[in-house]
């Protein structure tokens, strides 16, 4: 109970350490939170800074999910301690206590998470992340709207990790991580209803997908 009680705040308080905010005052950029769209996320820095931070910022991101899962599995934690873990890491990117609870909208970290999936634990030996990252990939290629993709690619996601065999508490975290992911896009998703929502190529100002 102590190594599972201990694994989850970790996982809280690595996924509330914002990269986007930490990569802007390293690199000696804007706060995010106050330029462009005001999100603490990969396509805002990518707008105020350029693709190197914004890259620093998405594997920033995406290991604050990644790292629990590892080290849950590590510890031979049990499924539903590791899911817990996992949803941790995404709420504390979403409600970083270091950062006013103003954190972005959890795309990478989601993504971290799912990737943390591939454990031999659950007799898988490919990430649940892999699949879900090509739908984004491909939507996004093709519809240019990065936001759509993250909302189809994770609205999708339960339905891979179901199709993969894992637990039910696992498809239980996923289904909350996916709920969070669209009640947090409820600007993109306003915006894509009407013709409003900025595109891959969008300029500052506009909603962001993470």
């Amino acid at each position: 109970m102590i190594t599972a009680a201990a694994l989850v705040i970790a996982a809280y308080l690595l996924g509330s350490i914002s990269s986007a905010i930490i990569v802007c005052r390293l690199m000696g950029l804007p706060d995010p939170r106050t330029q462009g769209s005001n999100n603490p996320g990969a396509t805002n820095v990518l707008r105020i800074g350029g693709k190197k931070a914004a890259a620093v910022t998405l594997i920033g991101d995406s290991l604050k999910g990644l790292i629990p899962m590892l080290v849950g599995i590590l510890l031979g934690v049990a499924p539903g301690v590791l899911a817990a873990a996992g949803l941790a890491a995404f709420i504390g990117h979403l409600f970083p206590v270091f950062f006013d609870f103003r954190g972005g909208k959890g795309v990478a970290t989601a993504l971290g998470v799912q990737f943390g999936l591939w454990a031999p634990l659950f007799g898988l030996w490919w990430p649940v992340g892999l699949p879900v990252a090509l739908i984004w990939l491909f939507v996004a290629k093709v519809l240019k709207f990065s936001s759509l993709a993250a909302l189809i690619s994770m609205t999708l996601a339960p339905l891979i990790v179901w199709l993969m065999g894992l637990p039910p508490v696992t498809i239980g975290m996923q289904l909350i991580m996916t709920g969070l992911l669209i009640w947090r896009h409820r600007s993109n998703i306003e915006n894509l209803l009407t013709g409003r929502e900025g595109r891959l190529t969008a300029k500052a100002g506009q909603s962001d997908p993470e």
